[in-house]
């Protein structure tokens, strides 16, 4: 044999040793890997609730802009409304003039009256003009008082309306001027 050819010589592989040097170098790494997984999972679930707070916030202010843009448009056709009662007075007055005729400048009027109630009334518009009620300070403007038949009752009616009030889908837009009784 020369000395080129040597005999070749099997590594001695001892299997138990390997393992245990694998397992040391493995499972810190695998810690590694539940820890940064631990990490990457809390991070999610920050970005989830975030974003559920994020969508809950942008749901809150559409509707809180719907129901503002709602309300303007209530106090813009609520406002027309108001500018509009003194037309229905002269309206009043004029049908009070004309009440005895049927025919002629009364009929028109009345019909032009009605005309323009009712189509208000559509929108939200109501007349307060009921006498024999009681008395309510927030829909009632009391300009006259007089003496009530019975001196026991302490109950304020509604003798006379002298001029009709309204209210605008609810809210009053004028009180009526009354006259009370008690």
């Amino acid at each position: 044999m020369s000395g080129a050819e040597r005999p070749v010589e099997e590594p001695v592989v001892d299997d138990a040793a390997i393992a245990e040097e694998l397992a040391e170098v493995i499972a810190p790494a695998r810690g590694d890997a539940d820890d940064e997984r631990g990490e990457v999972e809390r991070e999610r679930d920050e970005y989830l609730d975030t974003l559920r707070r994020v969508q809950a916030d942008f749901e809150n202010y559409r509707k809180r802009v719907t129901r503002a843009s709602e309300e303007a448009a209530d106090r813009a056709s609520g406002a027309l409304a108001a500018t509009l009662l003194p037309v229905l007075d002269a309206l009043d007055l004029a049908d009070a003039h004309f009440a005895q005729g049927e025919e002629g400048e009364g009929g028109a009027l009345r019909q032009a009256r009605g005309l323009l109630l009712a189509t208000l009334a559509k929108e939200g518009l109501e007349r307060i003009d009921e006498a024999a009620v009681a008395f309510d300070p927030t829909v009632h403007d009391a300009v006259a008082h007089q003496p009530a038949d019975d001196p026991d009752a302490h109950e304020q009616i509604v003798a006379e309306v002298l001029r009709a009030g309204y209210r605008w889908r609810g809210a009053v837009l004028r009180p009526a001027m009354v006259r009370v009784k008690g």
